[in-house]
Formats: C-alpha cells, structure tokens, sequence
C-alpha cells in the first residue's frame, strides 16, 4: 500500500498542472509534505481491513471474500483520488491559468482548478478501482472452479489479469476528461470575465 500510493503520489506531483503560484511559500516544498501525509494516510486505510480481520480472528469464507478481494478495489480508487486532491490542493486554493481559443493567458481561475483536480481524481479512482476489481471477480470463479491447480497458477494468472486490465484501462481513464480542458463563461470568476468577451476558455488538466 504505501509503496503503490508512494509511486502514484509522485506521479501525481511530476504531472500537475504548471501554473506559477503564490511566492509566499515553496509550493513544491508544501506538496511534498502534504503527499507523504496523503501517502500515510491512504497506506493505513487501505490496511486497516485486513489489520482487523487478523485481530479479530474473522475468518469465514464471506468475510475473506468481502475484505480480501472486493473491498480492496473500491478503498484503493477511493485512496487515489484522495492522495490526488491533496497533492494538488494548491491549484484550487490559488488557480491554474486559464485561455482562450487562441492559447492566450486571460487569468489565473481557482474554479478552473478545482474542476481540473476533481476531474483528475474521478479518472485516477477508475484507473486503479476497475483495474484491480475486475481481476478479483474473475479469480474468484477462477478459486470456485478450481482451475488453476498451484498457488503459483494463481499469483501468475492474477498478475495477467492485473496487467491486462491496466494496460486497458489506462486510454480509458486517460480519455475520460480531455488533457485540454474548457470551462464556460458563466463558471469563472468575474474579475476574469471583465477583460474578454469569450464564451468558452481552456485549461491544462495534468494527468
């Protein structure tokens, strides 16, 4: 858990949107602090199931199938977009630049960032959410069935199911907002309005 939240929350940091923010701190100073509490945090959720399954001693066949393989998935997506919005607070408390269609700076939007934050958040939770749902569905029927004879048939059909769902699923979450993002007129603020006349204005998601 703290390994994988590790590596996406510096993935995170690297990817984000590139706006100069305010002068008074160290915005990548404050990321990197804000990223190992996100880093923490996420980690000890994402074992706090498995920690009282073993403390308890619940050892029924529903509850490993619950804890082990199908709550796993939705409290890792979950996770990520938190650790997502942390790391990249910073672009909804003081903006990320916003353009219009002829590429031009015409302000520095916190509604803009806010929706490129939570647009990112939404696609990393499916990235990681379906990527490691879906192969804990089929290796249940895969155990039920009994087709795979070895602990290691297992692990290894798990790991290809892991991998080929990612390597689906990756354009997809990539797609599902564009990398260039467009806000309307009516969802920016007024000081930015008063110096253009446009109707639709651009941003840079990150990824």
């Amino acid at each position: 858990q703290f390994v994988f939240h590790t590596y996406t929350t510096g993935f995170t940091l690297v990817n984000g949107n590139g706006t100069t923010k305010s002068e008074e701190y160290s915005v990548q100073q404050k990321q990197v602090i804000f990223g190992l509490g996100a880093v923490s945090y996420a980690a000890c959720v994402g074992a706090v199931p498995i920690f009282f399954m073993n403390r308890y001693t619940l050892k029924s066949p529903l509850t490993q199938l619950i804890v082990r393989k199908l709550l796993h998935a939705p409290l890792l997506g979950l996770m990520s977009a938190f650790t997502v919005a942390v790391v990249r607070s910073h672009e909804f408390e003081n903006g990320i630049e916003v353009m219009d269609r002829n590429g031009q700076v015409v302000g520095i939007s916190k509604k803009a960032g806010e929706k490129a934050v939570r647009e990112t958040a939404l696609s990393r939770a499916a990235l990681f959410g379906t990527a490691f749902f879906l192969p804990a569905v089929f290796m249940y029927f895969v155990e039920r069935a009994k087709f795979a004879k070895t602990q290691r048939a297992l692990a290894s059909m798990r790991m290809m199911m892991i991998t080929g769902v990612l390597a689906g699923m990756l354009p997809v979450s990539l797609s599902i907002f564009p990398q260039c993002g467009e806000i309307k007129r009516e969802d920016l603020e007024p000081e930015i309005l008063s110096s253009t006349e446009e109707t639709v204005f651009f941003y840079n998601r990150g990824i």
